[in-house]
């Protein structure tokens, strides 16, 4: 799966990455993600691999998060564990500026559902709502985000 990830961050220009995360390193980040949640902490995110301004991470969802757009950022995620749940498309509601780069509302109108399983792969084209739930009490992904400079001229 990580493999898929560094191919496709290769295939937009992306200089290879100087280290690889095996099967047993991305089992233990987990596990240790898992032990750092605070009582309440619905969300644990952690960098696993850098290449320049691409970050291969670890999403660790106990809970859901609110709609999200990155305006100018495609977003790559394959489910390593658990289940959940992706609303995607649609109108968000609500929305508003958090941060740079990231866009939150209140909901997604009109999106489509998508059930999530292990070794699901998902595109978020950049501009695109979306909103991941979480089924029986874990989801976690390895996401990537590109840059603008590498998803094409308008990040889609």
């Amino acid at each position: 799966m990580l493999s898929l990830l560094l191919i496709a961050a290769a295939a937009q220009g992306a200089s290879p990455p100087a280290a690889m995360a095996d099967s047993a390193e991305i089992r233990t980040a987990i596990a240790q993600m898992a032990a750092e949640m605070r009582e309440g902490q619905g969300f644990h995110y952690r960098p696993l691999l850098r290449d320049g301004r691409t970050v291969a991470a670890l999403e660790y969802w106990k809970a859901p998060g609110r709609p999200a757009v990155h305006p100018t950022e495609a977003e790559y995620a394959v489910v390593i564990e658990g289940a959940g749940t992706l609303v995607s498309g649609g109108t968000m509601v609500d929305a508003r500026e958090t941060r740079p780069g990231l866009v939150e509302g209140g909901r997604i109108e009109g999106g489509a559902t998508r059930d999530l399983r292990p070794g699901d792969v998902i595109l978020m084209p950049a501009g695109v709502p979306h909103w991941f739930g979480v089924t029986g009490g874990k989801l976690v992904l390895l996401g990537m985000k590109l840059p603008p400079s590498e998803n094409g001229v308008d990040g889609r």
